[in-house]
């Protein structure tokens, strides 16, 4: 966890980084994700598979629930990395379910090893989708 000011580059360096960390022995397939909170707090995950395939978890929850376990819930941008060259990395469904949790509006780069990036958002992602609202009417 880290204090930037930062661009839509920087949390592409950091996801980038935390891409290296990744346990992926079994499908080989990197992800690392870079999480600013709106105060300037950077939080990082990786993917951690599992010999057990559905107990893995992906870069984006990681980095979610770090920022959650450290009193945050509201999010400015989330930076997702992985080693895809041609096509940007977009994240699973569950993420995108678990993004939407804390909001629709927050942007999502999608990159590539190069840098180059496309911006979503959330909502942009998960249009029509379930959140916390509908549980209260």
């Amino acid at each position: 966890m880290a204090k930037i000011n930062s661009t839509p580059q920087d949390l592409i360096i950091i996801s980038q980084e935390a891409k290296k960390f990744a346990y992926s022995p079994y499908s080989k397939f990197r992800v690392g994700a870079a999480l600013l909170t709106h105060d300037g707090t950077v939080f990082t995950g990786c993917n951690v598979e599992n010999a057990c395939l559905t107990l893995g978890i992906c870069a984006e929850k990681v980095a979610i629930s770090k920022a959650v376990s450290e009193g945050h819930r509201e999010f400015k941008a989330i930076a997702i990395a992985s080693d895809m060259v041609d096509t940007f990395i977009s994240p699973c469904g569950g993420c995108r379910q678990v993004m939407r949790e804390f909001g629709l509006q927050w942007e999502v780069y999608l990159s590539k090893p190069d840098g180059s990036f496309i911006t979503k958002t959330v909502k942009d992602l998960l249009p029509v989708s379930f959140g916390p609202e509908d549980l209260l009417k």
